[in-house]
């Protein structure tokens, strides 16, 4: 063997004893794992608020339909998921005894009204008589008062029969918003009683009326305002986000296991053709802050030192610092001012010079 070759052998396995390995002919060794890099791009930024929500029906959504009549339901014509229309017919009492009372008020007016035409003639002929000196003044006012307590006793007797027809309205009881039945607490047979208060029949819900109640830590409240955006999701709907907007901040706060928090009430943007309902929890988000399609980067590709803001360009597989004017710092994404355009990439982490 030649005495090169002998050479090179005993140099690859020294190298083996000292634990390397020896070298791949026309290779530079295993590269290690490459370092993660991130794209310059434009995009929009900004802090969050995280919250735990439920949906909730707005003021007015939520309706329990009663009865201001008292009676025996006789008439049922929804069950709980039924969508109704405002005005629909719901429930109907026994009208009997209603029907009688306004038969009665019909009978009365009638009599007042026989009693105003009889009152009207002998107005008549007293008008005549006193004319002639027949019969005396005091005779005449006494008709004359007559006739006017039989004109206010016809309008009495009419006011009666509205009444009772109002109250034979009552019997029929109509939907006062249109929405989905939400539930039923009287059934058919059952008597109501509504001398105290009006007993409830169906709840109506409007599911085109619902809005967030967004529970805000203490902590965060202060950086929450009116108008800002925000989506949530729902456990029935995994992956899809809801978008919303802060419609308003209650001023109260509700005491949840010893943590203080605020009720944030979103308006739902879009509930996906009424896929939402009552009181489903929420897991809210909610963007304090923000910017629109700046320059943006991952907080974790800046570094400082005493010379200010930089990050490292990757140029031809080698991380190269560049120092960066920045911007905003949002919850993961911060803005580049200067320094950098879309499209560099940037090592995300620290460089080679960082400690």
């Amino acid at each position: 063997m030649a005495p090169a070759v002998i050479a090179v052998a005993m140099t690859g396995i020294a190298t083996w004893l000292a634990g390397g390995s020896a070298p791949r002919a026309g290779g530079t060794g295993a590269p290690g794992n490459a370092p993660p890099t991130a794209a310059v791009r434009r995009m929009d930024i900004g802090a969050t608020v995280l919250a735990t929500g439920v949906v909730r029906p707005k003021v007015g959504a939520e309706v329990k339909v009663g009865s201001r009549a008292s009676g025996i339901l006789h008439r049922l014509h929804v069950t709980v998921g039924d969508y109704v229309a405002a005005g629909q017919l719901l429930a109907e009492l026994d009208p009997s005894e209603y029907r009688a009372r306004v038969d009665q008020a019909a009978a009365q007016l009638e009599v007042a009204r026989a009693d105003l035409a009889f009152a009207a003639l002998e107005y008549e002929r007293a008008s005549r008589m006193v004319a002639d000196q027949v019969v005396s003044r005091a005779e005449f006012e006494t008709v004359e008062r007559n006739s006017a307590l039989a004109t206010a006793r016809v309008a009495e007797a009419a006011a009666a029969l509205r009444s009772a027809e109002i109250q034979l309205g009552y019997t029929r009881i109509h939907a006062p918003i249109s929405g989905v039945v939400a539930a039923v607490s009287t059934q058919v047979g059952e008597t109501v009683a509504a001398s105290f208060a009006a007993p409830t029949f169906v709840t109506i819900v409007d599911l085109d009326r619902l809005e967030v109640w967004a529970y805000v830590d203490e902590t965060e409240i202060g950086r929450v305002a009116v108008g800002q955006k925000a989506e949530f999701t729902v456990d029935t709907y995994p992956g899809v986000a809801f978008p919303a907007t802060v419609s308003a901040i209650q001023p109260g706060a509700e005491i949840i296991d010893n943590v203080v928090n605020y009720v944030t009430r979103l308006a739902i943007l879009d509930d996906r053709d009424r896929a939402l309902r009552p009181e489903m929890t929420t897991a809210t988000t909610i963007v304090v802050e923000g910017r629109t399609g700046v320059l943006a980067v991952p907080n974790p590709a800046l570094h400082r030192d005493g010379s200010g803001a930089y990050t490292w360009v990757m140029r031809d597989g080698q991380p190269v610092r560049r120092p960066v004017e920045v911007g905003y710092r949002g919850t993961s994404h911060t803005e580049i001012v200067s320094g950098l355009a879309v499209g560099d990439v940037v090592l995300v982490g620290p460089g080679p010079d960082d400690s």
